[in-house]
C-alpha cells in the first residue's frame, strides 16, 4: 500500500510540544488575568448557519469564509468570535445579567492568503463588555487596564496603548464639510507610519481630490502630539464646532482621567488621533497596543466601543465594548524574533518517577502519592536500560527524577535527582513532594515573553 506524504496545509500552524507548552502558558495567562476582571468563559460552535455569519458580512467577508453543504444545510466556519457573541446574546438574552462580560480563546478561519505571519486558521482571545440598552464611559476606561495587565503579566515591559475617539473624527469632518469622504481619508491617513506625512498630504489632494487647505486641517489635526494633558488640551480649540465632537473629546478626557486610577503608567497608553480601526464598526473609543521596541511587527491588540452589537439578530440595542489579540500571530512573531522565554513552556510534568526493580507496584503509588499533593507525575515503565532512561528525561526536561530501587523500598523513602544541578538525595514522600511543589510554583511564575 502506498503511503501518503504527511504534510500540514498552508497557513495552518503545528507546534512541537515545547513550544506548545509555552502556547498554552500564554493562553493560562490571559485566561487568568480575563477571569480577575469579573469575565466568564465562552466557547460558540465553530460551525454556524452561513445565514447566520453573513448576516453582517459580505464583501471580503464573504470571500474568506470557508462555507460548504452539509444534507440541507448552507453552513461556515467562523471568521471571528465577534459575530457568534453577537449571536449567543441575542439567542440568550433573558438568560444573562447585564453588563455581560465575557472573555473567548478560540480558533477562527479564514480562506486569505497564506503569508508569513497570517494564517487561514488561528486562535483569537477576546474579551467584550454588553449592555443592555446602555453601556457607562467607564468600562471604555477598564479596557486599556485590562490590556495593560494582561501584557505586564506576558511579560512585555515597553508597549503602549493607543487610545483616540471615533466620535471625535467624525466631528472633525463633519465641522471641515468632508463627511462623505470620511472613509478614504482615513484609509490614507492609516499609512502614515508608512509613507510619511507628506505622502499621505499628497494622496490627500491627488486620489482623495481635496483641496489642498483642507489636506492641510486633516494633516495639522493628525499632528497633534505631546502628553495626554498636551493632546486633550490642544483639542479644546475645536470646541464648540460640533456636538460630536465635543462628545468625543469629552469621553476621552474620561478615559485618560480614570486610566490612572487603574494603575496604568502614562508611558503605557497615549492619545493617537491617527487611530480609527474598522470605519463602520466602532462608534467611540478605539485602542491598538504595539510594542515599542518591534513596531515591525504592528498592532498585537485592538479594539474599541460599538454602539450595537447585534443589530442583525435583535431589535435591542446592545452596546459593547472589546478587544481582540491575534493569539497565533503575536505567538509566531515572538517566536521567529527569540523573544519567547526558554523556561516559559516549563516540562511536560514536573517529576518523573522511575522503578528500579522488576515490580512496578512501590513506583505506582509513589506516582499516585505525589500526585495526590498536586503534581504533575510521569511513571516510566519501558523496559531499556539505564541511560536510555535518562536520555529521556533530559529530552523531557523534567527537572526531578523519583528513582525506587530495592534500598529506597526497604527504607520507604524516594531518591530524588534534580535534573539542573545533579544534586540527590534521599527524602520522605512528603518531603519530596514539598521539594518538588516548591520549585513549580517558582517556575509558573516564570514570564513568556524572555527579559
Amino acid at each position: 500500500m502506498a503511503t501518503v506524504a504527511p504534510r500540514t496545509l498552508s497557513g495552518f500552524m503545528e507546534l512541537l510540544p515545547d513550544e506548545q507548552r509555552k502556547f498554552e502558558r500564554m493562553k493560562e495567562i490571559l485566561r487568568d488575568t480575563y477571569a480577575s476582571y469579573g469575565f466568564t468563559p465562552l466557547d460558540t460552535p465553530l460551525i454556524e448557519s452561513a445565514e447566520v455569519l453573513l448576516a453582517k458580512g459580505g464583501g471580503e467577508t464573504e470571500k474568506q469564509i470557508y462555507r460548504f453543504s452539509k444534507g440541507d444545510n448552507d453552513l461556515a466556519l467562523r471568521f471571528d468570535l465577534t459575530v457568534p457573541l453577537a449571536k449567543y446574546v441575542a439567542a440568550h438574552y433573558a438568560s444573562l445579567s447585564f453588563p455581560f462580560r465575557r472573555y473567548q480563546i478560540g480558533k477562527v478561519y479564514r480562506g486569505e492568503r497564506a503569508q508569513r505571519g497570517r494564517f487561514r486558521e488561528f486562535y483569537q482571545a477576546d474579551i467584550d463588555v454588553i449592555g443592555d440598552g446602555k453601556l457607562d464611559i467607564m468600562n471604555e476606561a477598564e479596557i486599556p487596564a485590562i490590556i495593560y495587565d494582561t501584557f505586564t503579566r506576558l511579560g512585555v515591559k515597553r508597549f503602549q496603548i493607543r487610545v483616540n475617539n471615533r466620535k471625535l473624527l467624525t466631528g472633525f469632518y463633519a465641522m471641515n464639510g468632508m463627511s462623505e469622504r470620511a472613509g478614504e481619508i482615513m484609509r490614507t491617513v492609516d499609512k502614515l507610519d508608512k509613507i510619511g506625512p507628506e505622502a499621505v498630504r499628497q494622496s490627500l489632494i491627488n486620489d482623495v481630490k481635496m483641496l489642498p487647505c483642507k489636506a492641510e486641517n486633516v494633516m495639522d489635526f493628525m499632528a497633534v502630539k505631546g502628553t495626554n494633558a498636551e493632546v486633550l488640551a490642544s483639542l479644546e480649540r475645536y470646541r464648540g464646532m460640533d456636538a460630536t465632537f465635543d462628545e468625543g473629546l469629552d469621553e476621552l478626557g474620561t478615559v485618560v482621567k480614570y486610566l490612572s486610577d487603574f494603575g496604568v503608567p502614562e508611558e503605557n497608553f497615549a492619545v493617537d488621533l491617527t487611530i480609527a480601526r474598522g470605519l463602520d464598526y466602532y462608534t467611540g473609543t478605539v485602542y491598538e497596543t504595539v510594542m515599542l521596541d518591534h513596531p515591525e511587527i504592528g498592532s498585537v491588540c485592538s479594539g474599541g466601543r460599538y454602539d450595537n452589537l447585534a443589530e442583525y439578530y435583535t431589535d435591542r440595542k446592545l452596546p459593547g465594548v472589546g478587544i481582540s489579540i491575534g493569539l497565533t500571530r503575536f505567538f509566531f512573531i515572538l517566536s521567529e524574533q527569540g523573544l519567547l522565554s526558554e523556561e516559559a513552556g516549563g516540562a511536560a510534568c514536573d517529576a518523573l518517577v522511575l522503578p528500579m526493580t522488576e515490580d512496578f507496584g512501590a513506583a505506582i503509588a509513589a506516582a499516585a502519592e505525589l500526585r495526590k499533593a498536586g503534581l504533575r507525575v510521569q511513571l516510566y515503565t519501558e523496559k531499556k536500560k539505564f541511560k536510555a532512561k535518562m536520555s529521556y528525561a533530559d529530552r523531557l526536561g523534567v527537572p526531578y527524577v523519583v528513582f525506587l530501587g530495592e534500598d529506597e523500598i526497604a527504607e520507604g523513602l524516594l531518591s530524588v535527582k534534580d535534573m539542573r544541578t545533579g544534586e540527590q538525595r534521599k527524602l520522605s514522600a512528603v518531603e519530596a513532594a514539598a521539594l518538588i511543589r516548591s520549585d513549580a510554583a517558582r517556575r509558573a511564575l516564570c514570564r513568556v515573553i524572555a527579559e
